[in-house]
């Protein structure tokens, strides 16, 4: 009885937490030792909360950025970035423990891979700080002059990794992408700029998509195709067109997933992928070559056509094993759920064993009608030597 009131007790209590929780907002907290801040703002995504005062008179802003439900080996920043939306051209306030104690400075961003690097801004910060607590919060504290101009800014919130005491790079999906918008010190306005980041979202996804159930699927299915069922007589030459019409498709909708993947590109300037796109460069000249080796191929009594058949059965599985490796790569980038992945595992799995069991089955066919065909040989053989033997009267 005494542990059903205790698990009860402990229900409530997590219960009471998860409410509080979720209740948290700006207005809600307060600083200890700190002066009240007359402005704030519940940032739209990574528990993130913006405190400030405003002083008009010299365009100073004092702050107070709070990042929750984040662990001592994680970094936290929040940035101004005065000439664009984005990572790229923010000055970045940066704060994380290490060795125990808090570091905070100041960073100016000029690539997506940058590492977080201590330097000065492009507007004056007199004084930055920061503090973590016990409940997993850290917190920047900073003044700083804005720049001349308008009192809106463009912001832009991060966390990411720690590497020892370097800051790692942060993760590229999720909420990861949608921490932008817009905020104005003065009326206290603020917008968010998520709309973008899950249209860039949807981009990404799609172009994953097409790329897996092009070269990652139906490029395998249309070798499994021409591979195994050309054994079967009563299939010539249906197979050849179910050949060609599989990776034909592919091809098309591979060269929609390519360009996808080109725009996502030129609308992401700094952040590179550089194997998957290689590869993707790679799988499209490596397609297109096949396609023209189409066009082009010899008759089957042609003396170039043997030579003709290396080029392609070697390109082909090429072009294979690289859009497999490539979808994987595709994956990691994308990072989405576990299921997908696993999904798309089984797909290959199970055209891997149709192409184990239909290679059994081939060699069978083909052992049997090679002894069909030496026992014809033979016979033929016996009936001739027969046939000479009567005429000569042995």
């Amino acid at each position: 009885m005494a542990m059903f009131f205790r698990t009860i007790l402990c229900f409530f209590v997590l219960i009471s937490l998860v409410f509080t929780t979720s209740a948290q907002n700006c207005r809600s907290h307060t600083f200890a030792n700190r002066i009240p801040y007359s402005a704030c703002n519940d940032l739209s995504v990574l528990n993130s909360f913006l405190h400030w005062n405003y002083i008009a008179e010299n365009r100073t802003v004092n702050l107070a950025y709070r990042h929750a439900g984040v662990s001592a080996t994680r970094w936290v920043a929040w940035a101004i970035n005065p000439t664009a939306r984005g990572m790229v051209g923010s000055q970045a306030l940066v704060a994380f423990q290490s060795g125990g104690r808090m570091e905070a400075y100041t960073s100016p961003i000029n690539s997506f891979q940058t590492s977080l690097a201590r330097g000065n801004l492009s507007f004056p910060v007199p004084t930055i700080s920061a503090e973590f607590n016990g409940a997993n919060e850290i917190t920047i504290f900073a003044t700083i002059v804005l720049p001349p101009g308008s009192t809106t800014v463009n912001q832009v919130w991060q966390e990411g990794p720690l590497t020892g005491s370097t800051p790692g790079i942060h993760p590229t999906t999720g909420a990861n992408i949608q921490s932008i918008g817009t905020i104005d010190f003065q009326s206290g306005q603020t917008s968010s700029g998520g709309g973008a980041a899950n249209s860039r979202v949807k981009r990404r996804n799609v172009h994953g998509v097409l790329n897996a159930v092009s070269w990652g699927t139906l490029m395998p299915l249309g070798a499994i195709i021409a591979r195994y069922l050309k054994v079967a007589k009563a299939a010539n030459p249906a197979w050849f067109y179910l050949h060609i019409a599989c990776q034909t498709s592919a091809y098309a909708v591979g060269v929609a997933g390519w360009a996808t993947g080109l725009k996502l590109g030129s609308d992401s300037p700094g952040i590179q992928y550089d194997s998957h796109r290689n590869l993707g460069i790679a799988l499209f000249v490596l397609g297109t070559l096949q396609v023209f080796a189409l066009l082009l191929r010899p008759k089957p009594d042609h003396k170039f056509r043997f030579y003709w058949n290396i080029y392609h059965h070697a390109t082909g599985y090429l072009v294979i094993i690289l859009s497999v490796v490539n979808v994987y790569k595709g994956f990691d980038i994308l990072d989405p759920e576990k299921k997908w992945k696993r999904i798309y595992t089984g797909v290959l799995v199970t055209l891997a064993v149709i192409a184990v069991l239909l290679e059994t089955f081939t060699w069978i066919v083909v052992i049997k009608r090679k002894k069909n065909e030496d026992k014809s040989h033979h016979g033929a053989n016996g009936m001739n030597g027969y046939g000479a033997r009567h005429q000569q009267g042995v």
